[in-house]
This record gives structure tokens, C-alpha cells and sequence, in this order.
């Protein structure tokens, strides 16, 4: 049987308020010693430089080892690269690799930047010629709402770890 790993996800905060009272939960949960912690990464990009930030910040101020999400939605290759050595460059060395919801909502139809990586798969190809990132994918075990069936997401789980990712997570809520 498999060990259990636990995970937090943290949303990078808009405020100074928000800033510390988020590093107080990071403070707070540090002795339950997750496997890691992850740092979202808004639609297009809206939170790159605060995810950058705090994930950078994990990794430097705490024992914990911190992921930052990278998405495909609304950036170019160029961009996604950019963030990605960024973040090897500050010392993190886990990602979390997703396509990403569309800029406009779950619901909305999701297109791919016509410069840049169209799905998880292409994304986990790409982050392996940067860097040897240590990469979780999303999977569903409950299927995801845009899949065929869970056929359907069985393979697509089955072309990001052919891509080369290393871990599958879910989320609890």
C-alpha cells in the first residue's frame, strides 16, 4: 500500500495584511511537516509575481518544501519559460504543472495560446528541457468535467506521465 501524502495549497495574498497572516498559517502548519506545500498561480498569469514571491520565500525561510503552480492558460511559451527558470533560479525545484481553468471561469471554453503550450503534457515536456523539476499533475479521480469518460482521463493522466511527470495529486476539501 501507498503512504498517504498531504499537501497544503496556499493562494498568494493581495495585501500586507493578508501577506502576514498567511506566513502565520505557513508558521502555524510547518510542525505537521507535509509532504509539501503549493502556491497557486492565477488564470493567465495574475499572480505570477506574488507566486513567485511566497513560494521563494518557503523555500528560503522554512524547512518546508514548496511547489508553485504553473498553468498554460493565456501565456506564451516564452512566459511559461520565463517563470519557470524563475522559479528553478529562486530555489524551487517542485512544480505543479496544469493546463489551468480558462481566464473567463470554469464553464467557459478553454483555448490555448496560439504561442503556447496547449495541455499539461506539452507544458511537463517543455519544463523538462529547463530544468529537473520534480512535477505533480492534477488527476480526477472523480473524472474531470471537460473528459469524455474516464477512459478518457485515464489516458490523458497516462500522456502527462509519459511526458514526464512524477506525481499525480488531488484535491480535499
Amino acid at each position: 500500500m501507498s503512504k498517504l501524502s498531504i499537501s497544503f495549497e496556499f493562494f498568494p495574498p493581495k495585501t500586507p495584511e493578508m501577506s502576514n497572516r498567511l506566513w502565520d498559517s505557513v508558521e502555524r502548519l510547518t510542525p505537521l511537516a507535509p509532504e509539501f506545500v503549493s502556491v497557486t498561480y492565477g488564470a493567465g498569469g495574475s499572480t505570477r509575481e506574488r507566486t513567485l514571491d511566497l513560494v521563494g520565500r518557503v523555500v528560503k525561510e522554512t524547512p518546508l518544501s514548496a511547489a508553485g503552480h504553473i498553468t498554460c492558460v493565456a501565456a506564451s511559451r516564452d512566459e511559461i519559460d520565463n517563470v519557470l527558470h524563475g522559479y528553478w533560479e529562486n530555489g524551487v525545484k517542485r512544480i505543479v504543472a496544469l493546463r489551468g481553468d480558462p481566464v473567463e471561469g470554469i464553464g467557459a471554453k478553454y483555448e490555448a495560446h496560439p504561442d503556447g503550450y496547449a495541455f499539461a503534457s506539452d507544458l511537463i515536456e517543455g519544463a523538462r528541457k529547463i530544468a529537473d523539476f520534480d512535477i505533480a499533475v492534477g488527476c480526477y479521480p472523480e473524472v474531470h468535467p471537460e473528459a469524455r469518460g474516464l477512459q478518457a482521463e485515464l489516458d490523458n493522466l497516462k500522456r502527462k506521465f509519459d511526458a514526464g511527470a512524477d506525481r499525480a495529486i488531488t484535491q480535499f476539501f
